[in-house]
């Protein structure tokens, strides 16, 4: 009887085993995915000695799968009994870092670290460290690219001899008659930048990152720039001029618009590397010859990173340098570098203070708002608060507002969704008077927009509204409304009438639920259309916390037992859910 349930225990098991044979890749994936359960039904020694060799021979699989065992193997360390056995562990993954496709390598990196990280000193040296070198020095350029990855990850827990070694496989493998591995010499050269001792910086990483940036290859020089910002926090400001800025030099003129494309994305992080006076003398020039790139990819790319670059410099320099740049920039041709502007430039805004903002920025913000890009006016319209900080609301309202009160209506729903979000802060710092004026019926009209996700974002607009300026106010201008769109003869915006009662139920005094919103809903309970008496249904059940014990018995619930036996399936099975909801 004993081995009779046991074997049925282990019968899950054996499906497991069988599905890591099967010809379908999803059932052989989804076993590898469990293959730790595996593990732990056949003990540690069944483990090292059956299941990692059949492991081992299941290289050739699918990227897929190879990439599950990858990721699993890391976790194995335990199940093959401990760190004292974890040497079994590396051999496996060891095979995955030779796999051609580079996700499977990199889960394989990762698992290898993981590992790594449990054993003892003695495993380090004895099983890892000669793993590490067979990698550098493998035949098929995978396995050393794969060794590119582990370099500045085990580094700390190598001796002093170690590490000249692994220096020393950086720079070999930095000359690669392989582009992908020198490629990716180059993606780890800067993290092991900031972990050796100073003197090989200076002897052999320097020189190995000159090299790769000068590479004839340019997805090879690109990623030299990223190291450029590594290598500088390692020096001194004449070593950055003597070392560093000849290669960000050269890299701002390549003739590859990839690589000045990558200058352009990592400027602020190189300006705050090497510092405000160097970047201010030295770095300047080359921004300015980014924001003015033939390229417009380049232009994009630095029109992001004009407000941290201007944090770096006085704003004296700022103003003749490069808002010249900026303004022309307005009027770019690339719809995508304007709309990337756009999103950047109210970041200005605190770095000029009131007064400059006034004077020299003010005028950019509207004409981005006037752009004939949806994108573009989209992006200003989403940072509006940060110029609101600087200059005060009173003063964007009598500058922007018109443009505002434009977008309002702009054929691009998403750009009238951003409006929409925006008004409840103009609200707070404008006042009652100024609003009512102004924007209060723009607000109302949102209500009966032919797209619904602008007519929902209107009544979420209510609520805040309501929050701000009271019921006394919200009944004199928001309720009217809400109750003219229940005559409405189109169905969907009596159903918008519905989610604004559902969302001002939680705000609204008792007088206006009583007087107003609930008798709105009992109405409404009874429409000839389906799917208004369902959403009836739904907003009771959602209105029933803030309502009188008497409404819910005396309205609600006999309204909600009516619609149970309605003829439309949908009806009733909603009507039956509030219902349970109310009885709860």
């Amino acid at each position: 009887m004993a081995d009779a349930n046991e074997d049925n225990s282990l019968y899950p098991i054996q499906i497991l085993i069988d599905e890591l044979k099967n010809e379908e890749m999803q059932l052989r994936l989804n076993s590898m995915k469990r293959v730790g359960t595996i593990a732990k039904a056949l003990g540690p020694e069944r483990t090292r000695s059956e299941l990692i060799p059949y492991l081992n021979d299941s290289v050739d699989d699918e990227d897929e799968v190879l990439s599950a065992l990858a990721e699993e193997l890391g976790k194995f360390v335990d199940l093959v009994g401990g760190p004292k056995f974890a040497h079994v562990v590396l051999d496996a993954l060891e095979s995955l870092c030779n796999a051609e496709e580079a996700v499977v390598r990199d889960k394989a990196v990762e698992s290898i670290t993981t590992v790594v990280a449990c054993i003892d000193g003695d495993q380090f040296n004895q099983h890892f460290y000669p793993l590490l070198s067979r990698l550098a020095g493998g035949d098929w350029y995978t396995s050393r690219m794969s060794s590119c990855g582990l370099f500045p990850r085990v580094f700390p827990r190598c001796s002093a001899a170690q590490k000249g070694e692994i220096v020393d496989f950086l720079v070999n493998l930095s000359g690669d008659e392989t582009p992908m591995v020198r490629r990716s010499a180059s993606t780890h050269l800067g993290a092991l930048a900031g972990l050796v001792e100073l003197d090989q910086l200076k002897a052999k990483v320097i020189p190995t990152f000159t090299k790769l940036a000068s590479d004839e290859q340019d997805s090879v020089r690109l990623l030299a720039v990223e190291n450029c910002a590594s290598i500088a926090t390692r020096l001194e400001p004449a070593q950055i001029l003597e070392l560093v800025l000849p290669v960000v030099r050269e890299c701002s003129l390549d003739k590859s618009w990839r690589v000045r494309y990558m200058v352009a994305d990592n400027f602020s992080k190189l300006g705050e590397a090497v510092g405000s006076a160097i970047t201010e003398q030295h770095l300047l020039q080359y921004f300015i010859a980014l924001l003015k790139d033939v390229e417009a990819e380049v232009r994009t790319a630095a029109s992001q990173k004009v407000a941290e670059v201007c944090k770096l410099l006085p704003l004296a320099t700022v103003s003749s340098a490069i808002l010249p740049c900026v303004r022309e920039l307005v009027k770019d041709q690339s719809q995508h570098a304007r709309a990337a502007l756009a999103t950047d430039i109210v970041n200005l805004a605190p770095l000029f203070g009131k007064e400059e903002t006034i004077k020299q920025l003010l005028d950019l913000y509207l004409q981005l708002l006037k752009d004939e890009f949806p994108d573009v006016r989209l992006n200003i319209i989403s940072k509006l608060e940060a110029v609101n900080s600087v200059i005060g609301v009173e003063l964007l309202s009598k500058s922007l507002l018109p443009a505002i009160v434009e977008l309002a209506e702009d054929k691009q729903w998403r750009v009238r969704l951003a409006i929409i979000e925006y008004i409840p802060l103009l609200a707070a710092q404008l006042g009652i008077q100024f609003f009512d004026t102004r924007l209060t019926n723009l607000c109302l009209s949102w209500l009966g927009d032919t797209v619904f996700s602008i007519r929902y974002a209107a009544t979420q607009n209510l609520k805040r509204l309501f929050e701000v300026f009271g019921a006394e106010w919200s009944k004199d201008n928001i309720i009217p409304k809400v109750l003219a769109l229940n005559r409405h003869p189109n169905y969907l915006y009596r159903i918008t009438t519905l989610h604004a009662v559902e969302i001002l139920a939680p705000v609204a005094t008792p007088e206006i639920l009583e007087r107003c919103l609930i008798p709105l809903v009992v109405g409404l309970a009874s429409d000839p259309v389906p799917n208004i008496r369902m959403n009836a249904a739904k907003t009771m059940a959602a209105m029933s916390a803030h309502v009188p014990a008497a409404t819910l018995a005396g309205e609600f619930r006999p309204n909600l037992q009516k619609l149970c036996a309605d003829a439309d399936a949908d009806v009733t099975y909603y009507a039956q859910k509030s219902l349970a909801a109310l009885s709860g």
